[in-house]
């Protein structure tokens, strides 16, 4: 193998990977080759399907969430074959395979609308759900290899509460949940809970609606540091935008996104990339249809584009995540037209719209129950649900979904290409640090450039953040000094 050469100031010289056009960000390959930022073709993948549970499992909804501190998916569920006892389990994702640890029992009760979340701040996995006498609870988990072990429950509400969806706040290092109160006219309410050590408490709850609500999702806009809760509010499917204070949470005004009757199903996810909120739904119009739309969180507001439709076939259990590896939504959904078979869709959101892929069946059986969530370990998305073509067992299934993947890491940039195009396969020279490249344009003089993920430069940092250098005038920049 070649190892990459060393890197003195001035210039450098290396055989291109790919063109490399004038005056771009470049990055060294592993090879010593150079190649121009920007983004490579991945392919579809889907692994093979294992059982995480050998028992009836998923009624009363399944929930996945990962451990970034861990490396772990956290399966959330209702094990039909020990008393119906609310229980999580660990995975492990390897490429397209996933295997699991022995489940554990987190309350000794039949749980429901179970709701795992990561905490990055404490490190902990926090499961909200409907637990013993249907009061709304929480516990705090701690992963170790492939086991998790818990605190003591906690209640967030002394009432009947369903439709549980928590979140984490990353801005402000709390767990936010959101609720159907049953008690209360089956009002919309939220609770902000502080994670310590393996257990959590909350401030008090705070109506975010008086209207009857159902089909409850949470997301958390880092870039605006808002939480964007969507449900089924009085029938019509809506969107509301709050404020995490202390232990406390404040709403602006809600917003309707889509007016036809009866949106079900709802899931709704962050795009970091775009800095959009993408709610996935069905309605009914001679069959349940699948719909989606991109949200523009502003203040404490929320804006919508138009819908579009992801399935045009009858389907149900859908679950929304974003995978920032490809750049995508998927939405994962039960095929109930082709015979209940598990299938996703991808979704790439461009200004206000986002468009979809074909449909792509993941499981052959029929399934239900369906959650999701992305491993940013393995880059891989991984679809937890029940599958009735195996005595309705709790079985996980891991996809990479197609998309395109940024070459660019907080190592690899090296510096900006001089001398015209260069042809793949030809020499081409580099600025590299402290050097000036003096082929640029637009540039202000003073201000700090970024490396963007697309190849170009601006002025605020991208995802990963890579320095690409000072302006000194609208033409030239000193290679990051």
């Amino acid at each position: 193998m070649r190892t990459i050469p060393e890197l003195q100031e001035g210039t450098h010289r290396a055989k291109a990977s790919g063109t490399l056009p004038n005056g771009k960000p470049v990055i060294v390959n592993a090879d010593g080759t150079v190649s121009v930022v920007g983004s490579t073709s991945v392919s579809q993948a889907i692994g093979s399907s294992a059982v995480f549970e050998s028992a009836t499992t998923g009624v009363g909804g399944i929930g996945s969430a990962f451990d970034s501190s861990s490396n772990k998916i956290v399966i959330a569920y209702r094990d039909g074959g020990n008393s119906n006892y609310s229980t999580a389990v660990v995975g492990t994702v390897s490429n397209t395979s996933i295997s699991f640890g022995t489940p554990t029992v987190f309350e000794s009760s039949a749980g429901q609308d179970f709701s795992p979340v990561f905490d990055s701040n404490a490190n902990k996995v926090v499961i909200a759900y409907t637990g013993a006498n249907d009061y709304g609870r929480s516990v705090v988990g701690t992963v170790s290899g492939a086991s998790i072990t818990f605190g003591s429950s906690v209640i967030f509400y002394s009432g009947v509460a369903t439709w549980d969806s928590a979140v984490f706040d990353s801005s402000n290092n709390k767990i936010v949940i959101a609720y159907k109160d049953n008690s209360n006219s089956s009002i919309g309410r939220a609770v902000v809970g502080t994670v310590s050590g393996s257990s959590i408490s909350y401030g008090s709850a705070v109506t975010w609606t008086s209207s009857a609500v159902q089909y409850l999702s949470i997301a958390f806009d880092s870039s605006n540091s808002k939480v964007v809760i969507s449900a089924q509010v009085g029938n019509y499917g809506k969107s509301i935008v709050g404020t995490v204070s202390g232990t406390s949470i404040s709403f602006g005004s809600i917003t309707t996104f889509d007016t036809d009757i009866y949106a079900e199903e709802i899931s709704t996810a962050f795009d970091s990339i775009n800095n959009k909120i993408v709610v996935a739904w069905k309605i009914y119009s001679g069959g349940w249809y699948g719909k989606a739309i991109v949200g523009t969180v502003s203040g404490t507001s929320i804006s919508f584009g138009t819908a579009v439709s992801y399935a045009s076939a009858t389907i149900n259990s859908i679950s929304n995540t974003f995978d920032s590896n490809t750049g995508t939504v998927v939405v994962s959904y039960r095929d109930e037209s082709n015979s209940n078979k598990g299938t996703f869709v991808t979704g790439t959101v461009s200004g206000t719209s986002v468009s979809f892929t074909s449909p792509t069946v993941f499981e052959g059986d029929a399934t239900n129950y369906i959650t999701s969530s992305v491993d940013s370990n393995s880059n891989k998305v991984v679809i937890a649900y029940q599958d009735a073509g195996n005595s309705s067992y709790g079985t996980a299934i891991v996809v990479q979904p197609p998309g395109s993947v940024p070459n660019l890491t907080a190592e690899n940039y090296i510096g900006m290409s001089q001398g015209g195009s260069v042809a793949d396969g030809s020499s081409a020279t580099v600025d590299i640090i402290g050097s000036l490249s003096t082929n640029q344009s637009g540039l202000t003089a003073g201000q700090s450039y970024y490396v963007q993920t697309d190849g170009t430069i601006g002025e605020t940092a991208d995802d990963p953040s890579v320095f690409a250098g000072t302006a000194i005038s609208a033409t030239s920049l000193v290679v990051k000094t």
